[in-house]
């Protein structure tokens, strides 16, 4: 489903989409829950909009590049070589590997832009 329409804007704050509670396991404390909206598909790479209520979750990664628009949180690694953590506020940009075990610490609402193969 394509929503981006060349020539056009977006707004990625007021997209309609429903949050929905994360998997028990993937909750390690609070009550997050997430919403997407994927907003363009073409065969080599799906753009959308991603966002996570305040609490701690995992989760294991796809491959993606993501920017933040809103929200405060820290992203943290696991494994031997993990990465150190990040703090991911409006304007940070990351780049996940796939299979990438992470911890997604939100204290405000996070959304981000995501880029994903």
């Amino acid at each position: 489903m394509t929503r981006l329409v060349p020539g056009q804007a977006t707004d990625a704050a007021s997209l309609p989409a429903p949050f929905v509670p994360l998997d028990p396991d993937l909750v390690v404390s609070g009550t997050p829950t997430t919403r997407f909206v994927d907003l363009d598909e073409t065969s080599h790479r799906t753009v959308g909009v991603w966002e996570h209520t305040p609490g701690v979750s995992t989760d294991v990664e796809a491959d993606e590049v993501f920017v933040v628009l809103a929200g405060d949180a820290t992203l943290t690694f696991d494994g031997e070589d993990a990465p150190a953590p990040l703090t991911l506020a409006p304007g940070v940009i990351v780049r996940l590997s796939e299979g990438m075990r992470t911890t997604w610490t939100v204290r405000e609402t996070l959304r981000k832009v995501y880029i994903s193969p």
